[in-house]
């Protein structure tokens, strides 16, 4: 039986002001919050309110439909601030227990591309956002953008997630189907799924220049080859509304698949339920792919000397952002790794929204006035330190953590050891002790301020 993996991302743009040469050291404050507001409620009311009340209602009416989304932790932010209404709405068509929450990164940035540990704290922060929300740990991983190579995804199964999402990219698939179940090169424990770029894109890039209905798409997955079961339909929720209008009948195609799809004997499947499913082998991914502009490369992010250089200034104080404390510097951070601020300065061709900038290198420049005065916070939290002494600290917490870990695993196989041949023993050595097993004491009661004042005299 064919099924259908419906997956929608919801991220917000974090619009940044104009922010001149000299306001660096004078202003520490970098966004612009009337567009901030302005987009994410126009957004809101165009598309996310809309399209989800239409999901929610597929959701009652068919109880075989499957859909799941992720969301960024700065988009999570702006909507628990401008759009409330929209979190009420998941939180809806959460309860109907059809639905799927995946994790990413909390900035929906290139942190996988750049350092292993701010990814894997992202993710974790990402991880606990979903589940204080929602009520679910996510399983199943998607980064920024499906950004994916072989190391990315031997970090994500690190991780202890089972599956992640990716573009089925041709340079990466050639003669293979993205309608199979593959895995990691470098770790088989992590499946793969790989978007249909075609089917995918009928809906979310050519909607509204080519006429499409609803049983004409469906007799299309109906149509692909026998044992390719897993039809991977990925996109973004603004497709509809923003992407492409309402009048144009998109949210009533979205309707009518349930139930055409049934008619065709065509399911629908959850991102975990697919990747708890046998995978057929290993897929190979050396570079970087993602399902952005037709090379489906990272080349949109980092394809010229000024988004590079702008990348490595960024990542350059990762380690020291994040041992530090100060929670203003944390958000920045978020907000200035945010995977837009390097797509504004792209010079490639069809670029077509460019937010406040006319061009490629007034993005350039004003992105790093503002990451000039971030950094030189950054480094004033370290009280003029020397670079020296701060890398020197940063390697001893490195080297901490891998001692850690390493312990951590020895203990781990010594206890399977143990569990192996003396289990009597392990069941010892895991139980809690008579005091830990003890009921907690009530504290005595402390005497009155006044009286042990008394006292005293």
């Amino acid at each position: 039986m064919k099924k259908i993996c419906l997956y929608f991302e919801i991220h917000q743009i974090i619009h940044l002001k104009r922010y001149r040469f000299f306001d660096i050291g004078r202003d520490h404050y970098y966004y612009d919050d009337y567009e901030n507001e302005r987009s994410i409620n126009d957004i809101a009311e165009r598309s996310y309110v809309p399209a989800l009340q239409t999901l929610i209602q597929m959701c009652k009416d068919n109880p075989e439909f499957r859909v799941a989304f992720s969301l960024s932790g700065v988009g999570l932010e702006q909507l628990e601030f401008h759009a409330p209404q929209v979190i009420d709405l998941l939180q809806e068509i959460n309860a109907t227990g059809q639905v799927e929450f995946l994790c990413e990164p909390y900035s929906h940035g290139l942190a996988s591309l750049a350092n292993e540990e701010s990814f894997r704290l992202e993710t974790e922060r990402m991880s606990k956002k979903i589940k204080e929300l929602f009520g679910k740990t996510p399983k199943v991983f998607r980064n920024s953008s499906l950004i994916y190579n072989d190391e990315i995804g031997a970090q994500v199964a690190a991780m202890g997630f089972k599956g992640i999402l990716t573009e089925g990219a041709k340079q990466v698939l050639g003669w293979k189907s993205p309608h199979y179940i593959y895995h990691c090169a470098l770790d088989p424990r992590l499946k793969i799924l790989m978007r249909d770029i075609n089917l995918s894109e009928d809906i979310t890039e050519r909607f509204s220049s080519r006429p499409l209905m609803a049983d004409q798409w469906l007799d299309w997955i109906a149509s692909t080859p026998e044992g390719e079961n897993i039809i991977n339909i990925f996109g973004e929720l603004v497709t509809f509304g923003i992407f492409h209008p309402l009048s144009g009948g998109i949210l009533e195609f979205l309707k009518a698949i349930p139930v055409l799809a049934k008619q065709r004997n065509i399911g629908f499947i959850l991102p975990s339920e697919a990747c708890a499913e046998k995978s057929v082998g290993a897929v190979e991914v050396p570079y970087n792919i993602s399902w952005v502009d037709e090379e489906r490369d990272t080349s949109c992010w980092l394809g010229n000397h000024l988004q590079r250089e702008a990348f490595h200034k960024l990542y350059s104080v990762a380690d020291r952002v994040r041992i530090c404390d100060d929670r203003r510097i944390k958000m920045d951070w978020d907000y200035l790794q945010a995977s837009n601020n390097f797509r504004f300065m792209t010079t490639k061709p069809g670029m077509q929204f460019r937010g406040i900038y006319d061009s490629p290198y007034d993005a350039f420049t004003n992105y790093m006035n503002i990451l000039g005065d971030f950094i030189s916070r950054v480094n004033n939290l370290y009280g003029g330190a020397e670079n020296e002494e701060i890398d020197n600290l940063i390697t001893t917490i490195h080297n901490q953590d891998d001692e850690i870990a390493a312990k951590d695993k020895e203990i781990e196989k010594l206890q399977k050891l143990l569990a192996k041949y003396n289990p009597v023993e392990a069941k010892k050595a895991t139980a809690p002790t008579s005091k830990e097993a003890e009921p907690a004491k009530k504290p005595a009661k402390k005497a009155p301020a006044k009286k042990v004042a008394k006292k005293a005299e």
